[in-house]
């Protein structure tokens, strides 16, 4: 035995290549010509083969595979099988080129039956994908085991590629084509047979974009122009939905699907998010479909916005999803990627070919008949001594030989009057063989015209695109809709105020300040958020629905929402759980909320419990991801606070134990996120910061400082010196009435809501307050019950 030495690494790659291209060409894309994959193409010729088209009976499933895969397609019979039903299946082909008798499946994600019990026949449509094959329109090769021949491709006078599209997945590269409408495709070749120099634009005049089985809309057209003129792009499709207001409910229907959606997986995906919170509004929902169509029906609950639902549900389900086009295929066995107008070119010089190979055929049949019959007529003129010859000749192959010298004749001629039966020496007879030469004669005449000419073989594919929509085109069943068109949440939100408060277990509710009527100071307050034993409210916020909520975790990670996407409740409602809204870990928290207009300008400066600040550009978190970004490093530390400033401010401190300090804004250098930041003030033995506030000297304010236990005071901001950073502080209140738990700016209108931790809140005006010196203990702000303590303040303007 001879040992060969080879390169390990090229005998590898050598290997995975020829590997890859054999899943690449033998499989996974589809060849441009005919738009079908080698397992497509055989399951066609076989079931061709046996005469299964459309006007004959329905044949076992099992007996197509069995043929398929001993004749032509040597893999598992399962894989066969799963094409073969895909190729059925009226929700998956725009143009189904199998006619399935039995269970093939549902759009449910049900499976077929077995193929011993399901019937198939070629759809009439297929057979357009085979017409002419057996006029040497296309080339055949030894099929697997050399016994057999096979086409390597199908005439395919059909548009098949663009038609019902393709989906696979090669080695290294994909191809994802959709499904179009007959009537626009057509259009838009015979459009550019006519203007070869037509652009994507003008072709997209005929063809507007893809036109699913399952119907539903296209959102905006960029991605089909993409599409189209790269043959990359990503379209957006939605369910077709209607809202029926009625007298004492409203509810949304939906009777068509975005392509290749399950619909009961779609249905239990949609009950599992509003068993989870994440989708509101909704009291029922249904499936009512039938034989008739689809028919989901979605109950909207009293007092919610139906539209604002709809879009709820297509932004967190798959009533809304991307198609991503590539049009990836085979051209000349190697894998391209086309445009629009590049596979249109391609298939209008693939059926010139095939229009051109199939009039050679017939040209070439009609001479060799043409010939025959001159020879017929020639034997006509002269039947006398025609049958003198035959008679005299001893044997037929003199006989022929006499007739050739005599007439000079062909073999062929020769041997046909041979074989000419005696009843074509009728007079009827005479006159149809006459006939029939002069009809060949002009059928030569006008085939070797069309050869002679590219404008003639152009002209009858125009003819037979024509012919196919006459005969199988259809309406859209997909309606494309302008993107700006659609009703957007924020559109349908009316913009008010209102206040945002989160509980130390991280419920979140939003609700109208208008919600909480005045009360003068000193009072009670009213339930303002339904807590359980141990939970209480931790922070409260006001915004506009329109602001985005900017929310910082105790693990130093930001995210942020919309404010009108968290729920609106109750008064009393305990809210609902934030983990449904963001992405958070299983053991964080939410430490605090800002909200924010835009993240054009400005600065995000956070502030610690160990006394430590970090400031950075607000835009650096204008796009967080899914799971958070980090905005802090905390290294055991815990954030306190986040306030959205300019730049050009003065900040100000307090601690637990009744100190602050000012200092201006720029002592602190603008940083990148995930930075741990430096000292704002020096904290005495078991003193901790507990709040920051953003002033502004000449402004009028003033800072409110109030004690867990409900007493508080406004103090000049002068009395406040500036400092700098990193110091000690002044003494800000005589902290006898309880510890600081809160402090914030204020002016003269402004009014306060004040939450404390079993959620009872107050709203009161900032003039009841007094204005105090910075050593005064304050005055009773909200009677706070025993057990209870205030936890935060929101300031309204």
């Amino acid at each position: 035995m001879t040992e060969v030495q080879v390169n390990i690494t090229e005998e590898m790659k050598s290997s995975y290549i020829d590997y890859a291209m054999s899943v690449i060409v033998g499989r996974a894309l589809p060849d441009v010509r005919d738009g079908l994959k080698p397992v497509h193409r055989r399951i066609l010729y076989a079931m061709y083969e046996q005469g299964m088209t459309h006007d004959q009976p329905y044949k076992k499933s099992a007996r197509v595979v069995g043929d398929v895969m001993g004749k032509y397609h040597p893999h598992g019979d399962a894989a066969i099988y799963e094409t073969m039903v895909r190729m059925a299946q009226t929700f998956s082909m725009r143009y189904p080129l199998i006619d399935g008798q039995g269970n093939f499946g549902s759009i449910d994600g049900d499976p077929a039956a077995a193929m011993r019990y399901t019937e198939v026949r070629l759809s009439k449509i297929a057979e357009e994908m085979l017409a002419d094959i057996e006029k040497n329109t296309v080339d055949f090769v030894p099929n697997y085991d050399g016994s057999l021949k096979e086409p390597t491709v199908l005439p395919g006078k059909l548009p098949n590629l663009l038609l019902n599209g393709s989906t696979g997945i090669a080695v290294g590269m994909a191809t994802n084509i959709p499904p179009h409408n007959l009537n626009e495709l057509a259009g838009a070749i015979i459009h550019l047979i006519d203007n070869p120099q037509a652009t994507v634009g003008e072709l997209m005049h005929y063809l507007p974009g893809p036109d699913f089985p399952t119907g539903g809309y296209i959102v905006g057209r960029a991605g089909i122009e993409s599409a189209y003129l790269t043959g990359k792009g990503s379209i957006i499709m939605q369910a077709k939905s209607e809202i029926e207001e009625g007298a004492k409910s409203t509810r949304i229907i939906f009777s068509e699907l975005p392509y290749q959606v399950n619909k009961a997986k779609l249905i239990e995906d949609m009950a599992e998010m509003v068993k989870g919170g994440r989708l509101e509004g909704i009291s029922d929902l249904r499936d009512e479909s039938d034989k008739e169509g689809i028919r989901m029906v979605v109950d909207i609950k009293t007092g919610f916005n139906a539209n604002v639902v709809l879009n709820q549900l297509h932004k967190h389900t798959a009533l809304q999803t991307s198609y991503g086009i590539n049009n990836m295929v085979l051209v000349d066995g190697m894998p391209r990627i086309l445009s629009l107008k590049e596979t249109l070119e391609q298939y209008i010089y693939y059926r010139s070919i095939v229009v051109e190979r199939r009039t050679r055929f017939e040209l070439d049949a009609a001479e060799k008949r043409a010939h025959i019959l001159a020879g017929l007529l020639i034997a006509l003129k002269n039947i006398d001594e025609v049958i003198r010859i035959i008679k005299a000749a001893p044997t037929p192959a003199e006989a022929r030989d006499g007739l050739i010298e005599a007439f000079l004749l062909s073999e062929e001629q020769a041997k046909a009057i041979l074989d000419m039966r005696l009843q074509r020496l009728t007079g009827l007879e005479q006159e149809k063989i006459v006939s029939e030469a002069a009809e060949l004669e002009k059928l030569i005449a006008h085939l070797r015209q069309i050869l002679s000419s590219n404008l003639e073989i152009l002209s009858i594919i125009k003819d037979e695109l024509t012919e196919l929509i006459s005969k199988y085109g259809d309406e859209r069943r997909t309606q494309i809709i302008e993107a700006d068109g659609e009703v957007t949440n924020e559109d349908l939100i009316q913009e008010e105020e209102v206040a945002v408060t989160i509980t130390s277990s991280g419920y979140i509710k939003r609700q109208p300040v208008n919600t909480y009527r005045m009360q003068r100071r000193g009072g009670r307050g009213v339930i303002g958020a339904e807590t359980k034993t141990e939970e209480f409210v931790t922070d409260v916020s006001t915004a506009s629905t329109k602001d985005y909520l900017l929310f910082f975790t105790d693990k130093g990670k930001a995210h942020w929402l919309k404010v009108y996407e968290v729920p609106a409740l109750g008064r009393a409602a305990r809210g609902k759980s934030i983990v449904n809204l963001l992405q958070l870990e299983p053991d964080e928290r939410i430490a605090g909320a800002i909200p924010v207009k835009s993240f054009q300008a400005g600065y995000i400066v956070l502030v610690t419990r160990s006394g430590n600040i970090v400031k950075m550009p607000l835009q650096a978190f204008s796009n967080p991801r899914k799971g958070g970004i980090k905005a802090v490093n905390l290294k055991g530390d815990s954030l306190v606070s986040a306030k959205l400033t300019n730049g050009e401010k003065e900040l100000l401190v307090a601690t637990k134990f009744g100190k602050a300090i000012r200092f201006k804004e720029g002592d602190v250098r603008a940083s990148n996120r995930g930075t741990m930041g430096v000292k704002a003030i020096s904290l005495n033995m078991g003193d901790e910061l507990i709040s920051m506030d953003v002033i502004e000297p000449g402004s009028g304010s003033t800072l409110l400082t109030v004690t867990n236990q409900g007493y508080g005071k406004r103090t000049e901001l002068e009395e406040y010196p500036q400092q700098r950073r990193g110091g000690k502080g002044v003494k800000n209140i005589d902290a006898r009435k309880g510890y600081v738990c809160c402090t914030t700016t204020v002016s003269e209108e402004d009014e306060l809501l004040v939450t404390t931790r079993d959620g009872v809140i107050i709203r009161i005006p900032a003039s009841d307050i007094r204005v105090q010196g910075r050593s005064t203990q304050g005055v009773r702000i909200m009677n706070v019950k025993p057990g209870d303590e205030v936890a935060a303040i929101a300031r309204i303007n």
